[in-house]
């Protein structure tokens, strides 16, 4: 039976609005915010049961933002900010997901969202201009647009081990972490993955755990975090700084400010003079290493070995047993060129009686049974598996979803061929179809997330109104915008040193193994804005209008 929608016009068993909004995260609370704002008629969908997105779901042990203070909230309101009672310079999740819930009450927005509902198919109707959306639980509502706001980092990716159903113990992935929580204490725990979350959750059960064996695939560069609590005089200057401080994060490369002059090694520095640098920053223990050392780290090799040599004398100094350090120190890619995380004591964790390193370059898995997991080497009896494992970035959620735009061609079949979008916003042959944090744009990967979404979401509702103030019916890329979209981004991040590290989830690769697009635009927030802009004071030049 179709469930109808409150308040919404209806025919026949099918309901009429002007957008559908898939998504409550923390892009889709914007766009809903923003596009009601504007007097549309919204309809938004929440496969989880409650908001926040990613701090719905990663509620594992130790899961905090790695954003630091302010940076991560939201920009839309000023209110906001003078409500804010922020705790620490780097949030934990608990704290991140009331944060969100207070948001839509304060604004209203939770009677808008139909929660525990997955839109499972998205349809565009040529004749009609409408695309009709459907969801797990019978909705079917009519929409002119439809905004995707499913994340960039949503759906899990769990590695293909033989036998993995075998297990008989407890197996989560740390991004459907039970919102109960686990039991670990004094069992058998695998960990598999020692990027930023594992990192977060091996430090948090290492204490807990009888034993704990941690799989690691790629070693990570990782900076010892800098997490005081803040005081009331904190709160107090994050208030009364918010006009300086968006113009700032606006204007930067990825979102976040750092105050100060970045020399290029080109400069020449003497080694002396750049050593103290790199300590200053390296003292402040947050992301400034990695986004504001020297400013052609992300381009020239000598500047990214420089910094690479830096990190991991700071990583060796705490490893005492060398056997392990030669694991654990990265040797084989520039520091920058995969996720950088934070970190607080993870390296001394593996002294720990109870903890041991599975280095899987050296042997690998190779089955999975009842009892555990045999790698070429041996067999590890196990209680409990933690994936800590990544997602299908920028594409994954999508891919779950039946959407076809012109023709009914299938967006998932189209981006098999050829992934592509223009300004990670639109894909040419799905009109009045928009989409947040998908490939080629900032908020892809490298930015922090409430700046680029506050763009994003701004640009869509933009172009929502101008299609409907001008009489139109529908707005997509031209073919050639969306190429010359793709040349531009293949021209600025290509030639970055990340784009040269094939190994890491900002480059994706097919299931086949075969060679994908690098999904992080590397233009930086202020070119990316400029083109942005210049599409929609052009009155959307490039773009098809019907």
């Amino acid at each position: 039976m179709t469930e109808m929608i409150e308040n919404k016009h209806v025919v026949g068993s099918r309901q009429l609005a002007d957008v559908v909004v898939v998504g409550a995260g923390l892009s889709g609370i914007y766009q809903l915010y923003r596009l009601l704002k504007d007097g549309l008629n919204v309809v938004a969908f929440e496969a989880a049961s409650g908001v926040g997105g990613v701090w719905f779901w990663n509620s594992y042990p130790g899961a905090r933002v790695d954003s630091h203070f302010p940076h991560y909230q939201y920009w839309f309101s000023k209110a906001l900010w003078d409500d804010a009672d922020w705790s620490e310079r780097f949030p934990a999740q608990p704290e991140i997901a009331r944060y969100f819930n207070h948001v839509v009450d304060k604004f209203d927005l939770r009677r808008h969202i139909h929660f525990e509902t997955r839109v499972v198919s998205a349809v565009f109707d040529e004749a009609s201009g409408l695309w009709t959306v459907r969801t797990n639980k019978g909705h079917e509502v009519q929409a002119r647009f439809v905004v995707f706001n499913t994340g960039g980092l949503s759906e899990p990716k769990v590695p293909e081990i033989a036998g993995r159903d075998n297990f008989a113990g407890q197996t989560f992935h740390t991004s459907r972490w039970p919102s109960a929580g686990v039991d670990l204490a004094g069992k058998r725990v695998g960990v598999v993955g020692t990027a930023a979350t594992g990192i977060q959750l091996i430090q948090a059960i290492a204490p807990v755990v009888g034993h704990l064996t941690v799989f690691q695939r790629t070693p990570n560069y990782a900076i010892a975090i800098q997490n005081p609590k803040l005081t009331e005089a904190d709160l107090d200057a994050m208030r009364s700084s918010f006009d300086e401080l968006h113009a700032q994060v606006h204007s930067s490369r990825g979102g976040l400010y750092y105050p100060g002059d970045t020399p290029p090694m080109f400069d020449d520095l003497p080694a002396e003079e750049r050593e103290r640098h790199l300590e200053a920053i390296w003292t402040e223990g947050n992301l400034r290493l990695w986004a504001h050392s020297f400013a052609d780290t992300g381009i020239n090799p000598a500047a990214a070995a420089c910094v690479s040599a830096f990190v991991r004398s700071k990583i060796r100094a705490r490893i005492k047993d060398p056997l392990l350090a030669a694991k654990l120190v990265p040797e084989d890619y520039y520091f920058g060129t995969r996720r950088v995380p934070l970190e607080n004591g993870f390296y001394e964790l593996f002294a720990r009686d109870n903890v041991a390193l599975v280095d899987l370059r050296e042997e690998p898995f190779q089955t999975m049974d009842a009892a555990g997991v045999n790698t070429t080497k041996r067999h590890h009896d196990l209680d409990v598996i933690i994936y800590a494992t990544g997602f299908d970035a920028g594409v994954g959620a999508l891919g779950q979803i039946d959407i076809r735009g012109n023709a009914k061609r299938s967006l998932k079949d189209a981006w098999e061929e050829s992934l592509r979008t223009t300004v990670g916003m639109q894909v040419h042959g799905f009109p009045n179809l928009f989409m947040t944090m998908a490939p080629f744009a900032p908020a892809a990967a490298i930015c922090n997330v409430p700046v680029c979404i506050d763009q994003q979401c701004d640009w869509i509702a933009d172009t929502i109104n101008f299609v409907r103030r001008k009489g139109h019916q529908s707005i997509q890329p031209s073919a050639a915008t969306e190429e010359a979209w793709m040349a531009h981004h293949r021209e600025v991040s290509e030639p970055t040193l990340l784009a040269q590290n094939k190994n890491s989830w900002y480059r994706r690769i097919a299931a086949d193994g075969t060679r994908r697009e690098l999904i992080a635009y590397m233009g930086g927030i202020p070119r990316y804005r400029q083109v942005c802009d210049a599409m929609r004071d052009s009155d959307y030049e490039g773009f098809e209008l019907t």
